[in-house]
């Protein structure tokens, strides 16, 4: 399989998550673990240890992510 055709199914997948997600992703969504594939607390420690997604929003006491930054954080991490 080339690079481009890996590089085509990533963004086929990343599409398909796309057109699930809102606008923004809190970590609290009841759909989460149908659309996403990386646990809500997965995704706390990356943020406590500085590598989890650059932009969030805290409301309260729950974190959300806006969905552009939600998608470029999955690109960097799937692989074929």
């Amino acid at each position: 399989m080339s690079d481009e055709e890996k590089k085509q199914l990533i963004e086929e997948a990343l599409g398909a998550i796309a057109e699930q997600l809102p606008p923004v992703v809190f970590r609290n969504w009841k759909k989460w673990s149908n659309v996403i594939p990386i646990s809500q607390r997965t995704l706390a420690n990356l943020d406590s240890l500085g590598t989890g997604i650059d932009e969030r929003i805290i409301l309260g006491n729950v974190t959300g992510y806006p969905k552009n930054a939600m998608l470029d954080f999955l690109r960097k991490r799937m692989r074929v």
